[in-house]
């Protein structure tokens, strides 16, 4: 408990300072590894975890075609996909809204792998910009 003698902008900083404690606690809970990591850099960024956010999953595909069809199919699972290239790699990005938990983002790059693997795709990681 902050002394009540402080300045209010030095007791509202000592509070925060306590509830980053307190989250620094709590996102410990996460995986040791890199989807528990990139999890963890989300939180001490400042977004609410409880929260929806947009994130992008990475989908590498093998050529044009298969980058269109891996587009299509994650349409019909509630994604926004975006075809992308560059020096000859093709991916597509498929887009959601969510909270962001370990279960949620694993479940995710497991439904999408499921969906491209016949397509000759893999996930390659995802990212965020937050709600901050």
């Amino acid at each position: 408990m902050p002394n009540k003698t402080l300045e209010p902008a030095i007791a509202a900083a000592a509070l925060a300072a306590q509830g980053q404690r307190r989250w620094a606690d709590m996102i410990d809970d996460y995986p040791r590894n890199s989807d528990g990591d990139a999890l963890r850099r989300v939180a001490g960024d400042g977004s609410d975890m409880a929260k929806s956010m947009v994130v992008d999953f990475t989908v590498v595909a093998k050529d044009e075609a298969s980058a269109t069809s891996i587009a299509r199919a994650a349409i019909d699972l509630g994604y926004e996909p975006k075809v992308e290239t560059d020096d000859g790699e093709w991916w597509c990005t498929c887009s959601c809204s969510m909270v962001l938990t370990y279960e949620s983002v694993v479940a995710a790059q497991v439904q999408l792998n499921t969906l491209a693997a016949p397509l000759g795709g893999s996930t390659d990681g995802w990212g965020t910009f937050g709600n901050v």
